[in-house]
């Protein structure tokens, strides 16, 4: 059944509102949340991007794991496998410097923030296929904008490397969940980036070096 398009406005304002006191720590347009932890090596900053993108990403995964069993949706399957892969990317990191990981079981999350995050989008991804699709997309908007912020905050080359990778990883995903959505008769628009952006990633090729293709 073809949605309006102004459902994916209505999708935002919800999603939004609910999430809305777990981000924008410090300026940031993404989901944030504090960590003590430090590491030799590292700036606090550093150390917290890497601890708080460890259970970004597992996010992800939990939330297109349970979206996969509740639609049957390859989509969901193949990204849910591209972002454990990217959780062990930073899990590597991780060790290198000594933190200790914050990952536990799915859909479990030690930063409270990201909880009620996961328990959102779980919510709102449950509704329809339609609505999850817009609730992957809107993950990876909000995954850019957030490793966008990571890189602007470094100059280790071996985070701004991963943090590259995972951006680039995004964008495929990003592309895949909007050829679904797409697919549907929708024409999708941007949730929280500038459309601009949205439109240069959509309209692009997906990138070959990041992985696999995306149903």
């Amino acid at each position: 059944m073809v949605r309006k398009i102004s459902l994916i406005v209505v999708l935002s304002i919800l999603l939004l509102t609910e999430v809305q006191a777990g981000w924008g720590n410090g300026g940031g347009r993404g989901w944030r949340g504090g960590q003590g932890q430090v590491a030799d090596g590292l700036t606090t900053v550093e150390a917290q991007h890497l601890l708080l993108l460890r259970e970004e990403e597992k996010v992800a995964r939990d939330v297109y794991d349970l979206l996969y069993q509740q639609w049957g949706l390859y989509v969901f399957s193949n990204i849910a496998s591209a972002e454990q892969r990217h959780m062990d990317s930073v899990l590597v990191q991780l060790q290198r410097y000594g933190l200790v990981d914050p990952a536990l079981q799915p859909g479990v999350f030690g930063n409270q923030e990201l909880q009620q995050l996961y328990d959102s989008l779980i919510m709102q991804g449950v509704i329809s296929e339609m609505d999850a699709l817009l609730t992957g997309a809107l993950i990876e908007e909000v995954d850019m904008q957030d490793l966008h912020e990571m890189i602007d905050a470094t100059d280790n080359s071996g985070l701004i490397s991963l943090y590259e990778k995972l951006l680039c990883g995004s964008r495929n995903h990003l592309r895949a969940f909007v050829r679904q959505i797409e697919s549907r008769g929708m024409v999708y628009q941007a949730q929280v980036m500038d459309q601009a952006a949205v439109d240069q990633i959509v309209d692009s090729p997906m990138e070959r070096r990041c992985g696999r293709r995306y149903r």
